[in-house]
């Protein structure tokens, strides 16, 4: 009896899980539009001259939700400021948010999430938090410099980090315009992450 009331709930849980799977793919299908229709647009693209004339669309590693995780998310308490180094040089301050811990692959990993303190001041992106990160696929199928993802301050103990939905910083198609903050030595990953934006080196002639 007992094991036919588990296989009734398995049951009922296939279904659910389906329409969230789906769910999940066109939320990334959606970034992966709105991200080439950015890059589209005269007025929002970073590229200039050939090569936003001869821009189509974005090469996209295949959506695979593997890298779409939930990490157990750990508040820092007292952020203290500090100075991120920037592409030009330069640097722009942040604090460390809170941290992230998550498996994949079998394996646990950690990564910071920092906040802007320019951007929290302003009612738009008050709770916006900035994850850069680096992999294995950099200077391969990515970008050298990683790669970025835009998060919200969560309402609980985790946090969904979704690798699907991650992009390169404007810098890696424009570094004469842009200034990139450059990902932190320990937000650099021991894996290779197969999601999000590839990367074709024709923008550094």
């Amino acid at each position: 009896m007992f094991k036919k009331i588990i296989l009734y709930f398995i049951l009922l849980l296939i279904p659910f899980a389906g329409f969230s799977q789906k769910k999940e793919k066109k939320d990334i299908e959606k970034f992966q539009n709105n991200l080439n229709k950015e890059y589209l647009n005269p007025k929002e693209t970073p590229l200039r001259d050939d090569n936003f004339k001869n821009f189509k669309k974005h090469p996209f590693f295949p959506i695979n939700l593997k890298y779409r995780v939930t990490a157990k998310f750990v508040k820092n308490e007292n952020p203290e400021p500090f100075d991120l180094p920037t592409s030009s040089g330069k640097s722009k301050q942040y604090q460390e948010f809170g941290k992230a811990y998550f498996k994949l692959n079998g394996k646990d990993f950690i990564l910071n999430i920092y906040q802007s303190l320019d951007l929290m001041k302003t009612e738009a992106y008050k709770n916006h938090l900035f994850l850069p990160f680096g992999d294995l696929t950099n200077n391969k199928e990515t970008y050298g410099g990683g790669k970025y993802i835009d998060l919200e301050i969560p309402t609980g103990d985790t946090i969904v980090i979704d690798f699907n939905q991650s992009y390169h910083p404007y810098c890696a198609y424009n570094a004469y315009d842009y200034n990139c903050p450059i990902v932190p030595a320990e937000n650099k990953l021991s894996v290779e992450i197969r999601a999000g934006v590839m990367y074709e080196d024709i923008y550094h002639h």
